[in-house]
């Protein structure tokens, strides 16, 4: 499965195992924005675990307070960073200690799509 959902603030693509998410130039990410994370979560993984992977490839902020919501999430089995950004990877690793199930940060996709499979076969619902 494969396929694009787009937003005012990002780009979603739902793959079998794990969703890709692009935020667009800018955004700040706030609690408000969960909504939609949890109605694509509900759509496209309803009994099936599964890995967000947020591609950090454009300039945004993000409000930590997300993740409390996130993490309620009962099929959400891990959060990947992928970025090769200095900054972007630091920012990450702060946010990390708000998130409460596993979280990695890599540099690129690949790496993350494979660590999500593993994740996902291995902590089955």
């Amino acid at each position: 499965m494969k396929e694009t959902l787009t937003f005012d603030f990002c780009d979603i693509t739902i793959y079998d195992n794990y969703l890709v998410v692009v935020i667009k130039e800018g955004i700040n990410i706030k609690p408000k924005y969960n909504d939609v994370l949890v109605e694509v979560a509900d759509t496209y993984y309803p009994n099936k675990p599964f890995v967000y992977i947020t591609h950090r490839i454009n300039s945004y902020s993000v409000d930590p307070k997300i993740y409390y919501k996130i993490v309620k999430i009962k099929n959400l089995k891990g959060f990947a960073v992928v970025s090769n950004n200095y900054q972007a990877k630091i920012n990450a690793q702060i946010e990390q200690r708000f998130f409460t199930k596993p979280f990695e940060i890599f540099t690129n996709l690949k790496h993350a799509f494979k660590w999500a499979d593993v994740l996902t076969k291995n902590d089955a619902l």
